[in-house]
């Protein structure tokens, strides 16, 4: 092993060099996703998934649709059931609350006898009929509270909105196919998701009314969904797209019908009365992570030995590329992969020397990353000896010499804003390419033409919601930044083009509470 106090012959910051990324780097990656998600829609039968339901319709349920709707979000940690209650916009409350770029969100709603239960592990790992079961269980749980409070008709349907953080195939709004489950779950053929509900919450019925589904949608939508309506903005600015960044990351927004494949335009689509045709935007579920981002992210040199690393460790390499470089399921894993790499490689620590922890796959949690700061509780040495104490000699019984310094904890935290800074490039370069992509953003060809004013909305809002965006290290600052940043680069420095970042959390079950009003208001229109 190397003297504590011999200097590295490798800086960490060349050491990390290959997790460097730049305004232009960034730049450059936007475009090229915009043109890879333009091809994904087009072309692949795995991402940009269609829910048949038009923007235009989302963007109409208001304070008018007002009422009680059943809902649950079936995550892929927890399950969560619930009413959500739409308010009318006269009765004298106030809801909205200012997001951080100043926009008011927030019409009026409330989230009633709301439960949450966490999906066990041997829930996971038994069988569809199992599972659903324990769900309609879960909902049964609920509807009786709501009877015993607001003495509901036995006789009377509860329409339900579903949220579902799992692929699905829809040719309706009220019905959904699950594509495959993953996230720990062993249920993978392709399984009616209203069907198995409904047999579940049968199960479990008695003298409860019953149950229609109404709606289902993927949880990005649903976050969309929520976000369009309690968006409170003027005519130059818009609810543009939904984005999911925790444990995985997703995105979702409108496009329309003509830039998807004739094979993924559903047969029916709800919209507003009297519309139809190709122009028409319904909602679209990119699942962003899946593939297709690889090669854009190697053409900039954003994927590293350690990437490769983490990426063949996985159960299928090669699978959701931008999700290890962006998520909170692989972050603490990537920083711990970088960080023996540097004991060993470089301060050429024996193996052998490190905590079992460190050495364990996923050893280094992301939570413990996200929060290892000079603001974190103590010293950074103070904070790395909590996490992984000094063991306990075998022979005398007693704790082993910390084997870490001052200068080693100030290395994990320069990996920690390393991986971090990268992620939060990466999420606003795939954020501007799907915005290209939907038009919402002028393409590479008619920005280089137009006037740097924008005639359409000029401030695009996205939504955003999850706990690696919002507590990794400074990631939604360093995500805005970029955006800040490069939309001049692209635009020219005098454009009134903005692209904020605002809050849209709980949207889950919020949005599949408002899809309920949206799908009985609706008509059905044949696609295209």
């Amino acid at each position: 092993m190397a003297s504590r106090e011999q200097r590295p012959a490798v800086s960490i910051v060349d050491f990390l060099a290959p997790l460097h990324v730049d305004d232009a780097k960034i730049r450059g990656l936007a475009l090229d996703l915009a043109d890879t998600f333009t091809d994904l829609s087009a072309n692949s039968d795995a991402q940009f998934l269609p829910t048949p339901i038009g923007e235009s319709l989302l963007r109409r349920v208001n304070g008018s649709d007002h009422g009680r709707y059943l809902a649950i979000d079936i995550g892929g940690t927890n399950l969560r059931v619930g009413f959500v209650e739409l308010l009318p916009e006269d009765n004298g409350q106030d809801t909205r609350n200012s997001s951080s770029n100043g926009i008011k969100h927030g019409r009026k709603l409330r989230r009633l006898l709301e439960r949450s239960w966490p999906i066990g592990e041997h829930l996971k790992n038994e069988n569809a009929e199992s599972l659903f079961s324990w769900i309609g269980q879960s909902i049964a749980t609920v509807v009786d509270k709501a009877c015993a409070e607001w003495d509901l008709d036995s006789t009377k349907a509860l329409p339900l909105g579903v949220a579902f953080s799992f692929p699905v195939i829809q040719n309706s709004v009220s019905q959904a196919t699950i594509m495959s489950m993953g996230k720990g779950f062993a249920i993978t053929s392709k399984l009616d998701l209203g069907s198995y509900l409904l047999t579940g919450y049968e199960q479990h019925r008695k003298d409860l009314p019953p149950i229609t589904i109404a709606a289902i949608a993927n949880d990005a939508i649903a976050t969309l969904v929520s976000f369009i309506y309690q968006f409170q903005g003027n005519s130059k600015q818009k609810a543009s797209m939904g984005l999911i960044c925790g444990t995985g990351s997703n995105a979702t927004i409108p496009l329309k019908l003509s830039s998807l494949h004739p094979s993924k335009r559903p047969q029916t689509v709800s919209v507003l009365p009297g519309e139809s045709g190709e122009d028409v935007k319904i909602v679209v579920n990119t699942e962003w992570s899946i593939n297709g981002s690889l090669a854009p992210l190697k053409k900039f040199g954003l994927v590293s030995r350690w990437d490769r690393e983490l990426d063949l460790a996985g159960e299928t390499p090669g699978f959701q590329p931008l999700e290890y470089m962006t998520s909170g399921r692989y972050l603490g894993e990537l920083g711990r992969l970088i960080f023996v790499d540097y004991l060993t490689s470089v301060l050429h620590f024996n193996a052998t020397e490190l905590p079992a922890k460190l050495k364990t796959r996923f050893g280094l949690s992301t939570t413990f990353l996200s929060h290892f700061s000079y603001k974190g509780q103590g010293t950074l040495l103070e904070q790395l000896e909590r996490e992984f104490p000094p063991e306990i000699n075998k022979e005398n019984r007693r704790p082993a010499a910390s084997l870490f310094t001052d200068e080693i904890a100030e290395v994990l935290y320069r990996i920690a804003v390393a991986v971090e800074v990268r992620a939060a490039g990466i999420v606003a370069a795939s954020t501007l390419g799907l915005l290209i992509c939907a038009g919402d953003l002028p393409s590479v060809k008619d920005a280089k033409a137009a006037s740097p004013k924008c005639e359409k909305a000029s401030e695009l809002f996205v939504g955003y919601t999850g706990g690696c965006i919002t507590g990794f290290q400074e990631y939604l600052k360093d995500c805005q930044g970029f955006l800040d940043r490069i939309i001049p680069m692209e635009y020219g420095a005098d454009t009134d083009v903005r692209v904020l970042l605002a809050p849209c959390h709980d949207g889950g079950i919020i949005g599949a509470g408002i899809l309920v009003p949206a799908s009985l208001k609706s008509e059905q229109a044949w696609g295209p």
